[in-house]
């Protein structure tokens, strides 16, 4: 049978083993072996787990990942309907990227990095504005809808962040002199509201996150928000609504229908001060 298999993250680094969503489920029992690529690639299911996922352990003749990218494609969200290799090869999946992704971990783009250019970067520092690089890795969680009664029940998988020295020591440096932390994504959020002590300094550090963000939350790192539109039912929403409050976020969703504003990954944005 023909197997899709879209990598999450890998769970053992030794035994080269991942834990993916794979289709058709129903076919991939423990034990069953798996050809990608013509045989470069190679992988046996070790574990069914649930929601359509599995953990495969994977051998190839050459540099796995590289060889991933060779006979593999960027997950593109199913809206986006031009085919990855448009003009110009992969053309979509170029686009598809943040200019300052440079780490391999996220299964989706962080995108309201996508409204950000060299230029748009420049201006920026001209007009006395730092830049902070801070790494989150976007999970399979982040598509998964919110669908419990009491939101306080919906659990977020865990994410992968990073916050380095120097990231850390800039914008508490800023903010000690009145700066203000504007947050690029709410995956930003996460990671900076994940790393933050209760006199509000951003701690460097490694980790996971499982922080979920909703109404009657205190947020404690950043003092701004760029970030695109979102699809109701979503904890990236309820995160809005928690920092702009629910009437105002409501406002600014219903003016975006009414001016039929693009949503999505490729949409517009909003600056929530």
């Amino acid at each position: 049978a023909e197997v899709e298999a879209l990598l999450l993250f890998e769970v053992c680094g030794e035994t080269n083993e991942w834990e993916v969503v794979a289709k058709p489920g129903r076919v991939l029992k423990p034990g069953v072996e798996l050809v990608f690529g013509n045989g470069s690639v190679r992988g046996v299911v070790t574990a069914e787990l649930d929601d359509g996922r599995r953990r495969i352990r994977f051998a190839s003749h050459g540099d796995f990942k590289a060889e991933v990218d060779r006979i593999g494609n960027t997950p593109l969200p199913p809206y986006i309907k031009r085919p990855v290799t448009a003009v110009g090869g992969r053309l979509e999946e170029s686009r598809y990227q943040t200019i300052f992704a440079t780490e391999r971990g996220a299964i989706a783009a962080p995108t309201a990095g996508l409204h950000f250019s060299e230029t748009v970067l420049e201006n920026l520092r001209m007009r006395g504005i730092e830049v902070v690089w801070v790494t989150h890795h976007v999970g399979y969680g982040t598509f998964q809808p919110i669908r419990v009664e009491r939101v306080e029940d919906h659990r977020i998988e865990s994410e992968w962040f990073q916050i380095s020295g120097e990231a850390a020591a800039t914008i508490n440096r800023r903010r000690n002199a009145g700066g203000r932390l504007i947050a690029v994504g709410t995956t930003t959020v996460r990671a900076l509201e994940s790393s933050v002590d209760d006199s509000g300094r951003i701690i460097e550090g490694t980790g996971r996150t499982e922080l979920f963000i909703y109404p009657g939350f205190s947020f404690r790192a950043i003092d701004g928000l760029l970030t695109n539109f979102h699809l109701p039912r979503s904890s990236l929403l309820m995160l809005v609504s928690a920092f702009s409050g629910l009437n105002l976020t409501l406002s600014a969703y219903r003016h975006a229908v009414e001016e039929r504003y693009r949503f999505y990954s490729y949409g517009d944005c909003m600056l929530i001060i």
